[in-house]
C-alpha cells in the first residue's frame, strides 16, 4: 500500500486560499502560514498531517497527495471542511 506526507492549509473561501497560495509563491513560508490562518489543528504543527495511506483523508485530498506533483503546492481543494493548500512532502 502506498504512503504519503503531506502538508496543508484550510480556509473557509476559495479567495483566502489563493491569497495564501500567492504569498507562498512570492516566497512566504508555508508552515508559518499554516501556523497563523489554517483552521485545521494541524496547523499548529505547520499544516504538517504526517504519513497516511490513499482512503484515509477524503477523496479529493487523495486525488492531490496520490497523484500530482511532489513538492508543489495545490489548490485550492475543495472539501466539506473548506478549501486547501496541499503539499505532497513525499510519496512511496
Amino acid at each position: 500500500m502506498p504512503t504519503a506526507c503531506a502538508r496543508h492549509i484550510l480556509v473557509k473561501t476559495r479567495d483566502e486560499a489563493e491569497k495564501l497560495k500567492m504569498r507562498i509563491a512570492k516566497g512566504e513560508d508555508f508552515a508559518r502560514l499554516a501556523k497563523k490562518y489554517s483552521l485545521c489543528p494541524s496547523g499548529k504543527r505547520g499544516g504538517d498531517l504526517g504519513e497516511f495511506q490513499p482512503g484515509q483523508m477524503v477523496k479529493a485530498f487523495d486525488q492531490v497527495v496520490f497523484k500530482k506533483k511532489v513538492l508543489t503546492v495545490h489548490g485550492p481543494v475543495k472539501t466539506r471542511f473548506g478549501f486547501h493548500l496541499i503539499e505532497t512532502i513525499y510519496r512511496n
